[in-house]
């Protein structure tokens, strides 16, 4: 029963968004065709008021009124002209003029034509005021020449589409929740719910599955309910050992550190033990700084996405400001950092892990090019999402291993001309990921590398 409300309620939902789209698509129509109306009317206007130019400003204005009424007195059902104080100089029905009477003003209409706009108005008759702004030739609004169309007809046509939409929809309805009901019933529904299960598992997403079925499907769903706990519990213990041993490591490999420095400046007469001792105080700060990833990543393990300290932030502004703080390093290198400039780009995030995870991607950028290349860095929108574009001139990697490259510990066959940890761009996936955004990454092996951060838009 429920899948026959959510068919009912869905195709309702479609039904109306199709009535809705054949209303909005018939006014933008009937839009259309009256400023195409509005223009040649503007035109014809324009050319009397050329011509009448030279008469004395205080008769000009309705001198013109009143050519424009003789030219333009058929363009609609009626017709009036206002001066740019909104007073009404002449009006015109059914194509006659007429010299007594005043009609039915809608000010609002008039006001927005002497600001240069277009403007109209739809009666509960079904009649269309349109407003339409004149200007002389200092390009001032100095007239509004209105014009009023019956659209009675288009109401009637409108309510003859809708009979048709609804009668084939409801008979369509029927024969489409009769099929539904039978095909979910009893081939495709069980199917569906366990591939939902198989995929959710796939993002560590374990939740109990269960079949009210004593077929090979119920067993299936048993078998793979047992799997996702054992799984579940398998990932739990070996984050948690990870993050318990990263914290146990910390404290004694800063006492490593700090000793292998004292010795390091203590040692000047000894050359080679020097550098053993300049080795020992670069290892333990790769080993600090792989043990800060591991408690980084612990903590994505636990938090959710409504503790990460999110808040509206301008992209284009952190991704400048990041990567002018890395252009020392690429100097240093002989690379050239090229940030082009963009408009802001907004998303919600939080700006401290954002920015570590940019610094990452363009500190791997630089890492892995030689002297001379280039790395270019740009913020834009595509498709109602913000993204972050790093495209390096780099070594690149493969094409079978750019789907690994975001896994924890692995790194490329040609990561290898730099040291790393493996973890840096599985930190970017998890920070990026947090924010529902999404990491994408283009390479080809002796050209280059392109890794785009994809966020939605605040």
């Amino acid at each position: 029963m429920n899948y026959l409300f959510f068919s009912v309620l869905s195709f309702a939902i479609i039904i109306i968004s199709v009535n809705k789209a054949i209303d909005y698509f018939s006014f933008v129509t009937i839009e259309k065709k009256m400023m195409k109306q509005a223009d040649l009317y503007e035109l014809s206007f324009r050319e009397i008021l050329a011509m009448q130019d030279r008469t004395p400003a205080e008769e000009s204005s309705a001198e013109v009124a009143r050519a424009v009424l003789e030219r333009l007195k058929s363009a609609g059902q009626e017709v009036r002209i206002y001066d740019s104080s909104q007073k009404l100089l002449g009006w015109a029905a059914d194509g006659i003029i007429i010299n007594k009477g005043t009609p039915p003003m809608f000010k609002e209409n008039i006001q927005n034509a002497l600001k240069g706009n277009y403007a109209y108005t739809i009666t509960d008759a079904k009649l269309l005021y349109f407003a339409v702004p004149i200007q002389d030739k200092y390009y001032q609004n100095s007239f509004v020449f209105e014009f009023v169309e019956d659209l009675s007809y288009f109401y009637v046509m409108m309510d003859q589409i809708r009979y048709i939409l609804f009668a084939g929809a409801a008979g369509f309805l029927v024969l489409i929740t009769l099929a539904s009901l039978f095909i979910a019933r009893n081939t495709t529904k069980p199917i569906q719910y366990l591939l939902g299960a198989t995929e959710k598992f796939s993002k560590q997403q374990f939740q109990r599955v269960k079949l009210n079925r004593k077929d090979e499907l119920g067993m299936l769903a048993a078998g793979l309910n047992q799997m996702g706990i054992q799984l579940n519990e398998y990932i739990q213990h070996q984050k948690q050992f990870v993050s318990n041993v990263s914290h146990e490591l910390k404290t004694p490999l800063a006492a490593i550190r700090g000793f292998s420095q004292y010795l390091y400046e203590g040692e000047n007469k000894d050359k080679d033990l020097q550098k053993i001792y300049a080795h020992l105080v670069n290892e333990s700060d790769r080993l600090t700084l792989l043990i800060n990833e591991l408690l980084l990543l612990a903590r994505f393990d636990k938090a959710g996405s409504d503790e990460m300290g999110k808040e509206k932030t301008d992209l284009s502004g952190l991704t400048e400001s990041v990567a002018a703080e890395m252009r020392s390093k690429a100097e240093d290198k002989g690379i050239l950092l090229d940030i082009k400039p963009g408009k802001q780009v907004f998303a919600v995030v939080n700006p401290t892990l954002m920015s570590h995870a940019v610094a990452n991607i363009i500190d791997n950028a630089i890492k892995y090019s030689h002297a001379g290349k280039r790395v270019r860095i740009e913020t834009f929108i595509r498709q109602e999402t913000g993204v972050i574009q790093i495209r390096d001139e780099g070594v690149g990697i493969r094409e079978e291993e750019i789907a690994r490259v975001q896994e924890r510990f692995y790194r490329a066959e040609n990561a290898r001309v730099a040291k790393g940890s493996g973890l840096g761009l599985s930190i970017c996936k998890e920070i990026v990921e947090k924010f529902d955004g999404k990491l994408e990454m283009e390479s080809e092996v002796g050209v280059g590398t392109t890794v785009s951060i994809l966020l939605p838009l605040a």
